[in-house]
């Protein structure tokens, strides 16, 4: 399953969760509406982190979490940290968060459609990666591939998007010049406990973060309109031109169960494997407050955890 998938249970094949099907007829391609995550901007780390600490933290088991508000405007506010919260380990599928940022940093270029390629295929199979089963030769927009990448996790819809948005003559170099991005990104973000090696989780060694890290670049990621809109859905319908000129059908299913069991749960995306564990980068919004979180590297699945946490958050 590499690092990155729901270990025997989601990810392995995607046929739980990604489904296609070849028809005749053409229907619009549709996304969801303007975006209602997003109501905090960028700021400081840390602060009202003490105060925090003097109530009574939340019961969970997960040590690498952090929790903060996002409702301020001008400022994050750590609401509370685990005691490992700064220790940088790996985060699996949660990764895909700054691969969607990088993209995004193009909208220009978010309706241009990219061809999938075989080696899309042979990645996931030779890695055991997570699927959105995409199809050989279909054309998609760099859109329908962010709903492929973040809904079911594919690892093969997180490499046509390196593909696509690297600069070099062969695929390797295009991936690589990416991953360059993703880091000047979290260079950027403040983010330093965190580096990345890989587009989609699937460690090469040093691809990795801690969860005060993920929690701020999930805020900053949900004040992104095309992400939150894309993180809030349970399912995604939609079509693309198959090669051989009729329209493929393609449907996308969450990996976060968040969405269907808490309410006011916006997102935002799943992370497992049998070395990483389980990571789970996390929003939502009750009373006009909006809380981000962030659980990485678990020894369990962390949605009883991240759910304990907001209610905390919520109730602080």
């Amino acid at each position: 399953m590499g690092s990155h998938a729901r270990p025997n249970r989601i990810h392995r094949t995607g046929a739980r969760i990604a489904t296609v099907a070849l028809v005749g007829a053409v229907l619009p391609i549709t996304a969801g509406g303007l975006a209602e995550a997003a109501t905090a901007a960028p700021a400081a780390q840390g602060q009202g982190a003490a105060t925090a600490r003097d109530q009574a933290a939340p019961d969970i088991t997960a040590d690498h979490a952090f929790l903060l508000d996002a409702r301020d405007g001008s400022q994050e506010r750590a609401m509370w940290a685990g005691v490992k919260a700064d220790d940088s380990v790996s985060m699996a599928s949660t990764t895909k968060i700054m691969t969607a940022m990088v993209v995004l940093k193009h909208p220009e270029w978010l309706d241009r459609q990219i061809t999938v390629k075989q080696e899309y295929r042979d990645y996931v199979t030779e890695n055991g990666a997570s699927t959105a089963d995409l199809q050989i030769g279909d054309r998609l927009t760099a859109r329908q591939l962010l709903h492929a990448m973040l809904l079911p996790s594919g690892g093969d819809a997180a490499m046509a998007l390196a593909d696509s948005f690297g600069a070099g003559d062969t695929i390797d170099a295009r991936i690589a010049d990416f991953q360059n991005q993703m880091n000047a990104e979290a260079g950027q973000l403040g983010l330093s406990g965190t580096h990345f090696d890989s587009f989609d989780g699937i460690s090469h060694g040093d691809n990795r973060s801690t969860a005060r890290d993920l929690a701020k670049l999930g805020q900053r990621a949900m004040l992104k309109p095309v992400f939150a809109d894309i993180v809030k859905l349970k399912q995604f319908k939609t079509e693309a031109p198959a090669a051989n000129g009729r329209t493929r059908y393609y449907t996308w299913n969450t990996t976060n169960d968040l969405l269907s069991t808490y309410d006011g749960a916006l997102g935002i995306k799943t992370g497992s494997g049998a070395e990483a564990g389980y990571s789970l980068v996390f929003a939502a919004e009750r009373d006009n407050r909006t809380l981000v979180g962030a659980i990485v590297g678990s020894d369990q699945e962390v949605f009883d955890d991240a759910a304990k946490m907001l209610d905390w958050g919520f109730a602080n």
